[in-house]
């Protein structure tokens, strides 16, 4: 006499095979490279030497970078640390922009950057890749100050 599975156990290994597949599926992290670790986080401040004191949001989780200045300034995009430069460059490929700077994306944006007593500084220098963090030399040189955002 062959043996039928009762209903209770069939709902169980269905429960159980659910269980395995859902799990299988939920989404870790991905690990965030050594070089990214310190620019993780909500940064603010402003573009030195603005008078009207705009407040510049950046906010890096992983290799995206989210650049917020207002709803006709803002970028997102990912970042590249390239090894070996000094100082330290930060390649920023933009993905998604501000409809009116839509024309910027795809293209990829030069800065170079330091972190020093708690605030990130990052300067761009348009098609000239900056070699230093001071004005004289670089004329056409926006630089901005940021301090990290503690949760």
């Amino acid at each position: 006499m062959k043996k039928v599975p009762n209903g209770r156990f069939l709902l169980g290994a269905l429960a159980l095979s659910l269980a395995a597949l859902f799990t299988g599926c939920v989404s870790r992290p991905m690990p965030i490279a050594a070089e990214l670790q310190p620019l993780q986080g909500k940064w603010e401040g402003a573009m030195v030497g603005d008078n009207r004191h705009e407040m510049i949001t950046v906010t890096i989780t992983g290799n995206s970078f989210h650049f917020h200045r207002d709803t006709n300034f803002w970028f997102d995009t990912t970042i590249t640390l390239p090894p070996g430069t000094d100082p330290q460059q930060l390649h920023a490929t933009i993905k998604d922009s501000a409809p009116s700077q839509s024309s910027s994306n795809g293209k990829v944006v030069v800065s170079i950057f330091k972190i020093e007593g708690g605030t990130l500084t990052l300067a761009y220098g348009g098609e000239e890749t900056l070699k230093s963090f001071e004005a004289n030399g670089n004329a056409g040189m926006t630089r901005y100050d940021l301090r990290k955002v503690l949760p």
